[in-house]
């Protein structure tokens, strides 16, 4: 042997010496690489020193054809060592007896189910080609449906089995308990990745009053209503539909009370930009009454612009104790810039037609200079015409 042959031999033996068998429990999930697939097994790098193995028709779709391939990375579940073979699954399939669904109930081992019919309470499963189980309806999913039965019968789903009794006759399931798991591991994968300010897509999973909740990859997100719009915004609905993509920035990212802020108008052109463009100050625009308030009357110059008429610059000098008295929502009305805050993103608005008290005190005094003026000049007109009438009748009387 040589010495070349010595050393390789030594390599080997400390490979195998440090390499570790992996013992695992049933029922236990583990993350493992496909390394080999034919028509019947596929082989797995378990990290152990056994290769795992796998039934190839668990990873067939409808049609028949793979759903992975070489290196492609699934979680699979162990279930026992047999001929030196760790065996594993993706779940109890549809052709499993009772006493499979028992192990599989035992290990926490998901099952492969067919939702059959609705029934009281829920709905009715198919497992293992002739075993009856029950699914409450709120263990069917992570959210409620408006349509249950349109959502989810005759559909085949994967569930947890809570409750095995009376050899396999009550059989309680939960679809929920699947989902949940695996959102919390993608929710700690996320937690990796995901950064304040970072723009997301997500899939918009439910609308409320107060915003629209977005799943983005296994969390859920929320878009408050004063984020969806530069505008204001007053239905939810109007904006976004159930199941409609939209593309977020990450606001706020609070993962112990696992909330997370998104904001969708922020993935659009800011209006402000070019504010002071548009809308200098001293320039008079048309714009359209958006909201009435105690102190005064909010317009829209243009989508995302809002300015501010107060409530002392409306009434025509008179004064009102609301904006309704002289405007409704709806109406047009032409407003001057009266000032612009950028920092604050707000416009001070004045009526096209509007005077200040200083400026009527203004008028009012140009008016009184004015008129004594005037009044100043045609004083010695006529006292010069008084004075030429005396002297011209002094000359009368001389000529006589």
């Amino acid at each position: 042997m040589t010495e070349t042959d010595n050393e390789s031999f030594e390599e080997l033996f400390k490979a195998e010496k440090t390499t570790k068998i992996r013992h695992l429990t049933p029922g236990q999930k583990i993350q493992a690489t496909i390394v080999g697939i034919n028509d019947e097994t596929t082989f797995l790098d378990v990290g152990g020193k056994s290769e795992g193995v796998l039934n190839s028709s668990e990873l067939r779709d409808n049609e028949g054809n793979f759903k992975y391939q070489l290196g492609d990375k699934l979680d699979v579940y162990f279930l026992q060592t047999k001929s030196s073979e760790q065996l594993f699954t993706t779940s109890i399939g549809s052709g499993s007896s009772a006493a499979h669904l028992e192990e599989a109930f035992r290990s926490g081992i998901p099952v492969e189910g067919f939702v059959k019919a609705e029934i009281k309470g829920g709905f009715e499963i198919t497992l293992g080609g002739n075993v009856r189980g029950f699914c409450p309806f709120s263990q069917m999913g992570l959210r409620r449906v408006e349509d249950a039965a349109k959502e989810y019968l005759e559909t085949h789903m994967k569930f947890q089995i809570t409750r095995f009794e009376e050899n396999g006759r009550n059989i309680v399931l939960s679809a929920r308990a699947i989902q949940e798991a695996e959102r919390a591991e993608l929710r700690e994968k996320l937690q990796q990745t995901l950064q304040e300010g970072q723009t997301v897509e997500g899939v918009v999973s439910s609308i409320r009053e107060f915003g629209a909740f977005v799943d983005i990859g296994g969390v859920d997100g929320l878009i408050p209503i004063s984020e969806i719009g530069w505008s204001r915004v007053d239905k939810v609905e109007e904006y976004f539909t159930v199941g409609q993509k939209v593309q977020t920035v990450i606001k706020k990212l609070d993962w112990d009370k696992e909330r997370i802020s998104l904001s969708y108008k922020e993935t659009q052109a800011d209006p402000w930009n070019e504010v002071t463009t548009l809308f200098p100050e001293g320039t008079t625009h048309m714009g359209t009454v958006a909201r009435l308030a105690q102190f005064g009357a909010f317009v829209t110059l243009a989508p995302g612009i809002d300015g501010l008429i107060h409530i002392s610059k409306l009434g025509g000098g008179r004064r009102i104790n609301h904006p309704r008295e002289v405007l409704e929502e709806g109406q047009n009305i032409d407003v001057t810039i009266d000032g612009i805050d950028l920092a604050e993103k707000r416009i001070s608005l004045v009526p096209a037609d509007y005077v200040s008290p200083e400026a009527e005190q203004d008028k009012e005094r140009d008016e009184y200079k004015s008129f004594k003026t005037k009044e100043k000049k045609a004083r010695p007109a006529a006292e010069m015409g008084s004075l030429g009438a005396l002297l011209k009748a002094k000359m009368a009387e001389k000529k006589k």
